[in-house]
């Protein structure tokens, strides 16, 4: 892995960025300081991630869900008591 100054990587970005994407990662430092470690991400591609629904099925809502708690509110509110 090889180490690149701020100034170098902002002039070679685009080039780093795909070394890294290729799996060569790199470490940008500022004054001799290593800040950063840059390197490709494994992230799942397109539809093999399900997020919506996935708890579908695996709790209930109550139908008061917007109440519960009102009355200790009110009154920590100054409200009625």
């Amino acid at each position: 892995m090889h180490t690149v100054n701020i100034h170098e990587a902002k002039t070679h970005l685009s080039k780093l960025v795909e070394q890294a994407a290729k799996g060569e990662s790199f470490v940008i430092a500022k004054s001799g300081k290593p800040l950063v470690k840059v390197t490709c991400l494994d992230a799942p591609i397109g539809t093999s991630m399900k997020r919506l629904g996935f708890l579908q099925g695996q709790f209930k809502v109550p139908d008061d869900f917007d109440q519960i708690g009102k009355q200790d509110i009110e009154q920590l509110f100054g409200g009625a008591e």
